[in-house]
């Protein structure tokens, strides 16, 4: 069974960085998907950044293009997501997710597990 399970989290002030690593328990090859999700009061869940756990190929949302970080080290099963130049709009739950598609994608459908979430909160 996979678990996710998200650290790392607090509060920053705008500029600031943070770092996510997601410890990832009994996931198989059939995971090629590892993902970051956040989701605002208030806002719907949106993915953030996405790696393919086989070649390491990444995928980020616009509005972190430049700033966040996926990375991924299949020895030790973990998914971390490092942000930098942090900002307000940045604040919101984030949430580790796996999935098995063979195409990876950043919809929240197309996961099978979640983490619990981790919060970030960056002030102005």
């Amino acid at each position: 069974q996979v678990q996710l399970v998200e650290s790392g989290g607090g509060s920053v002030q705008a500029g600031g960085s943070l770092g996510l690593p997601c410890a990832a328990s009994g996931v198989t090859d059939s995971s090629r998907c590892m993902a970051w999700f956040r989701q605002a009061p208030g806002k719907e869940r949106e993915g953030v950044a996405l790696i393919y756990r086989g070649t390491g190929s990444t995928y980020y949302t616009d509005s972190v293009k430049g700033r966040f970080t996926i990375s991924r080290d299949n020895t030790e099963n973990t998914v971390a997501l490092q942000m930098n130049s942090l900002k307000p709009e940045d604040t919101a739950i984030y949430y580790c997710a796996a999935g098995t598609n063979l195409i990876c994608r950043a919809r929240t459908s197309e996961y099978n597990y979640w983490g619990q979430g981790t919060q970030v909160t960056v002030s102005s």
